[in-house]
């Protein structure tokens, strides 16, 4: 099922890559991070080719909840006490200054995508205590933070911190409106990069800046992105006749709940995990109880899931994309906060290809390391590319081929090796390889979505093997015509 934006959208289709070109810049990805920096870099002067796989929104963009906002979970209290004030201060600023910039071009454009201002809040269910010292150290930074027991939730909080001047709006016509005028090639996925040359199956731009937009960076060297990141899904329901909140809502407890209205509609969000670890199922069955127990009236409309990049200690890389590639520029690691991301992304990056220095490079740097607020997440990501290794050279298969019932997948033996089987309703079966094309992990099955995750770098593929989610750039090889 698509989600709600994809619903209700109609993009026109643009052509797919014939042939060799030139372009000043390329951007790899037409989602909105991609397509803001084309806009920005056009506005600078600079003309861009957009190459992206499939069509320009269909990836993260269709399947964001759409919040437009600077508070990113328990974002600013950590900062403080980790990267100092001045990034603290820097962070708080190109996320403000990303919100109002969306503000502005669709004021001044008379952008129709159902734009609204609206508070943004956290809350939690558990302790007031994190909510009292974020709220405070979104203020100490610039920001119109305050500290709140009373929400419009139908549950009691024990604190919140209520973040005015923030918005929603619907990514997609948004996207179509700041689309019209680039140049844009669908259809068209990069293979390789090499120095200045894009290649791809339907020909070659050859370009003196190349912008990596395209969700998670499918070089692995240099830059070693895979090694600084790990990516997590989560789920949303679209409810009829369930509460109309005016303001956006994220729970930061383990089981906290994302609420945010659209038109008549409530989007309601949860069930994080990492990717690839979802072999149990019900994630979308959790939701629909507390829609239950919260609106025993609801009715779901629609259901879609989202993926997102985690980087090590929280903040997005943007900027340059290795030491050793000066042109080469990269936009990634948004955490669950992809549309405030892409517009402050396509903002440093259009400054940096025009050879100025954003004020904020620092706290954004690719080049970063900070340990100490990347140790648990360095460790954590360790040992699950050390587990996902060892589960593809060692492990025997899990389940019996005779044992799956149908609409049901495992790991299985076939012809004497282990292979991802998956039986559709009719009996039908379904074989693929179940080792990762990008760096040979083992795939887990995903009940609740019916694909192949990888849950060494967050790679994703249906149950016929064709991918959907990268780094991994190659489909999974059947072991048998279905």
């Amino acid at each position: 099922m698509g989600s709600i934006w994809s619903d209700t959208t109609c993009l026109e289709p643009r052509p797919a890559l014939s042939g060799d070109l030139e372009a000043e810049a390329v951007v790899i990805g037409g989602g909105m991070a991609g397509i803001l920096t084309a806009y920005y870099l056009k506005e600078r002067g600079i003309e861009s080719v957009v190459l992206e796989a499939a069509r320009i929104g269909s990836g993260q963009t269709q399947n964001t909840t759409a919040k437009i906002t600077a508070q990113h979970g328990l974002v600013y209290d950590k900062l403080l006490r980790t990267a100092g004030e001045e990034k603290a201060r820097q962070y708080a600023a190109a996320n403000q200054r990303a919100v109002e910039e969306y503000r502005r071009l669709v004021r001044e454009k008379g952008i129709d995508c159902d734009w609204t201002d609206c508070p943004a809040y956290l809350y939690s269910s558990k302790a007031a205590e994190p909510m009292r010292m974020e709220a405070e150290a979104a203020r100490r930074l610039g920001l119109s933070a305050a500290f709140t027991a009373e929400t419009e939730l139908p549950f009691q909080v024990k604190g919140a911190v209520r973040l005015d001047g923030q918005a929603r709006f619907h990514p997609l016509h948004f996207l179509k409106a700041i689309a019209r005028d680039l140049t844009i090639y669908e259809k068209t996925r990069v293979e390789t990069v090499e120095g200045g040359e894009v290649r791809t199956a339907r020909g070659t731009v050859r370009a003196k800046h190349i912008v990596f937009a395209c969700h998670f960076p499918f070089v692995n060297a240099p830059g070693y992105y895979f090694l600084r990141m790990h990516q997590e899904r989560s789920y949303v329901l679209a409810l009829e006749g369930a509460q109309k909140l005016s303001g956006m809502y994220l729970g930061t407890d383990a089981d906290g709940l994302s609420f945010r209205r659209s038109g008549e509609l409530l989007l309601l969000g949860g069930g994080n995990h990492r990717t690839g670890e979802n072999t149990a199922g019900g994630k979308y069955e959790l939701l629909r109880q507390s829609a239950q127990r919260f609106w025993p009236e609801s009715r779901e409309s629609a259901h879609w899931s989202a993926q997102d990049c985690m980087p090590l200690d929280g903040i997005p890389y943007i900027g340059r994309f290795s030491g050793s590639t000066p042109d080469w520029y990269v936009a990634t690691g948004f955490g669950k906060w992809g549309m405030t991301s892409s517009m402050a992304a396509a903002l440093r990056i259009s400054e940096l290809v025009t050879g100025g220095e954003a004020a904020d490079s620092a706290v954004f740097s690719p080049k970063r390391f900070d340990l100490p607020a990347s140790a648990k997440n360095l460790l954590e990501d360790g040992r699950q590319a050390v587990r996902g290794l060892a589960r593809s050279l060692l492990t025997p298969p899990r389940a019996e081929l005779e044992a799956l019932a149908p609409g049901r997948g495992g790991v299985v033996e076939w012809d004497g090796e282990k292979a991802g089987v998956y039986r559709d309703e009719a009996g039908e079966l379904f074989v693929v390889s179940v080792r990762c094309p990008h760096l040979g992990c083992q795939l887990e099955w995903n009940p609740d979505e019916k694909t192949w995750d990888c849950p060494c770098h967050g790679s994703r593929f249906d149950y016929r093997g064709q991918l959907l989610d990268g780094p991994a750039q190659e489909h999974l090889p059947a072991r048998r015509e279905a």
